[in-house]
């Protein structure tokens, strides 16, 4: 196991940690908007080490089997908790955040069961696209879009069309995404309770 706790997946761990932090700044109640500002400052932190980690891993060719299962897990804690958050805030609707969550912990499943049968499932090209979006959508929330339109004399209905358009497309991609994997899957893993 020491030769998994490498420093890509150290810094993957550090994302985890992360996400206490954004949780606290994001619900202390500190004056706005600079409460959501470093909310999103943190939050845009711990997405930033996601290539990080990728990087080192690749460079130092430190790709390791737990390195694989932690690192969409720490997107996915990330993402879950601040959908959480702000469904919470009533900032997100709560179905685009069930819809999300859900898709991200039946994956998470699959995963698991893979990893019990010594299958290793990593992120694809579609499960990247779909973090990127996820986190786009997020960070557009905790800014200060209604201000800064206000301040631009442009609608705030137009920072709300914006938002809803981004969560449309969070969840088709999302969906879409999580389809894709249980696909790749077949035949790969046998899920439980399934014929031989």
């Amino acid at each position: 196991m020491s030769s998994q706790l490498n420093l890509a997946n150290s810094i993957t761990i550090a994302r985890i940690l992360l996400v206490p932090v954004f949780l606290v700044i994001l619900l202390s109640g500190l004056p706005q908007p600079y409460g959501d500002l470093l909310a999103a400052a943190v939050f845009i932190l711990a997405a930033a080490t996601d290539k990080l980690d990728g990087y080192v891993a690749r460079r130092s060719k430190q790709v390791t089997t737990l390195g694989q299962f932690l690192d969409p897990l720490a997107d996915k804690l990330l993402i879950a908790a601040a959908l959480i958050a702000l469904v919470a805030q009533d900032r997100v609707a709560a179905w685009v955040a069930m819809v999300i969550i859900g898709r991200e912990i039946a994956v998470s499943v699959l995963r698991i069961i893979g990893v019990s049968q010594g299958v290793s499932i990593p992120a694809d090209k579609y499960g990247k696209l779909k973090t990127v979006l996820q986190i786009v959508y997020v960070v557009y929330v905790l800014f200060p879009t209604a201000d800064i339109a206000e301040l631009i004399h442009v609608s705030t209905d137009v920072a709300d069309y914006i938002q809803w358009a981004l969560a449309i497309v969070v969840v088709v991609v999302t969906l879409a995404s999580g389809i894709n994997y249980f696909r790749n899957a077949r035949g790969l893993i046998h899920m439980p309770g399934a014929s031989d």
